[in-house]
């Protein structure tokens, strides 16, 4: 019985996915040639190449030149939103990012460009922007330990920030959110909306992702006790480098 070669480039890109997963083949780790590969299974080039484009297209692994098909570090970044808003441990007060990844043994760091804008309608309207009113932009390109990870792009009424650091260029080693809080709008209330798609050109340059890698957008609107929205945060988050966890507890 003859079969399929759609069958058997699944069956190759399944058991080479087995063992990604299982950790035989770990982070780095460089995967047979496409030559031992038709030996070991006794297929074609093509349908071994079709095998090895799948797991490049689900991020599972990377084709260069040199090194041949070599497995991604899938270590992602946890991320708890619910977190964010938090207080700090005293003497930690940081940037509510570089808290997090330190948390985790890792190395946080971003570069930051600040502006004033006229946001798009999608942002105007989440901050309740009357029109012609603008905004001010901190927008980020974060890093852990040294690669590029996500970007986060904070809008912020200007009437109510331009006096403030959040205007100014540059870090903020406690963190907007802290500064917020200090003009009297402290955050009490957040809506979050996340959602998947395929990165733009812009994005997948700045994150340097591989080929067929989607993204996850999530955008938290900050509300102060006067439910008045304060903050629109727009993240890009590649989908191989994060993974989002919420925790429900009724006690």
């Amino acid at each position: 019985m003859k079969v399929a070669r759609s069958v058997l480039y699944q069956q190759v890109a399944a058991e080479l996915r087995r063992a990604i997963y299982s950790g035989v083949l770990g982070p780095g780790a460089q995967l047979p040639t496409e030559a031992q590969l038709m030996e070991d299974h006794g297929v074609s080039r093509n349908t071994v190449r079709l095998a090895l484009g799948e797991l490049v297209n689900e991020g599972l692994v990377s084709r260069t030149p040199r090194r041949g098909t070599v497995v991604r570090d899938r270590r992602p970044l946890l991320i708890y939103p619910q977190r964010e808003l938090e207080p700090q441990p005293k003497g930690e007060l940081r940037e509510a990012f570089a808290y997090a990844v330190a948390q985790e043994g890792r190395e946080p760091s971003q570069y930051i460009e600040v502006l004033t804008v006229s946001p798009v309608e999608e942002i105007a309207s989440r901050l309740e922007l009357a029109e012609g009113e603008l905004a001010v932009v901190r927008r980020r390109l974060r890093f852990v330990d040294g690669q590029p990870y996500n970007t986060n792009d904070s809008y912020f009424p200007r009437d109510l920030v331009a006096d403030s650091e959040i205007a100014r260029p540059g870090d903020i080693a406690r963190g907007a959110n802290r500064v917020l809080e200090e003009l009297g709008h402290a955050q009490v209330r957040v809506v979050d909306d996340i959602w998947a798609r395929m990165p733009n050109q812009e994005e997948a340059e700045r994150l340097q992702l591989e080929l067929g890698t989607p993204v996850m957008v999530y955008v938290r609107v900050g509300y102060d006790r006067f439910d008045t929205p304060v903050r629109v945060a727009v993240s890009v988050l590649p989908a191989d480098k994060h993974l989002i966890r919420y925790e429900l507890d009724r006690r």
